[in-house]
């Protein structure tokens, strides 16, 4: 596979622990109520805000968890992907939970965090609905994807988490480089789903603050 050392999130080294991003204390509009018919960038701050006090309410850490690491490989052996992500929709998505292939393995290695315009899951966010993508290229509409080139994925399946006041936190995902067949996208749908249903479970479970 081709290495892309230029690109921000990936690394052939193995990586520092990352610093990730956490609530800040003045640079978040947090409980600012925004009007309808406002602009989409004061509607995601709005959004944004909502997921930091939920998650903050809730006692959810926005770093990297042995528990949603544990849930993203779960996920990823079950559907027989090499990454599996368990991610959260912050200032930039952040990969609370990842399963990846080793070091060494020649497969590109990936960060903690990615751009929120990169991957397909900003889709499953809007449309709060799992997305199965047995072949990216098979779609006009996903094919063209920063991701696509820069880990050289060819399957996609992903599935939101949304709390029960209706606030999406983020998504569950697998991808691989390797496509799947038709027949089987919707075995691989299931999983991704029941997957996100245990990482909402292991939500909550966390003590609330």
């Amino acid at each position: 596979m081709t290495n892309h050392p230029n690109t921000p999130y990936l690394s052939r080294q193995t990586p520092a622990p990352p610093s990730l991003p956490r609530r800040g204390t003045g640079d978040t509009p947090h409980g600012l109520s925004v009007p309808p018919g406002t602009s989409p960038q004061a509607q995601q701050a709005q959004e944004l805000a909502r997921r930091y006090e939920l998650l903050e309410r809730l006692g959810v850490p926005t770093v990297a968890s042995e528990g949603f690491d544990e849930l993203a490989r779960d996920m990823a052996v079950r559907a027989g992907f090499l990454y599996g992500f368990v991610n959260l929709f912050l200032e930039e998505q952040t990969f609370v939970g990842l399963h990846q292939p080793p070091a060494d393995s020649g497969y590109v290695i990936v960060g903690r965090t990615m751009s929120r315009d990169h991957g397909w899951c900003p889709e499953v966010v809007t449309r709060k609905k799992a997305l199965p993508l047995h072949d990216v290229h098979a779609s006009p509409r996903f094919s063209g994807n920063h991701v696509v080139d820069a880990v050289g994925i060819r399957s996609y399946f992903g599935a939101p988490l949304i709390h029960d006041s209706g606030t999406v936190l983020g998504t569950v995902c697998v991808i691989d480089p390797e496509k799947r067949p038709l027949n089987d996208a919707r075995r691989l749908r299931d999983i991704v789903i029941n997957a996100g249903a245990q990482v909402m479970d292991h939500i909550a479970r966390t003590p609330v603050r």
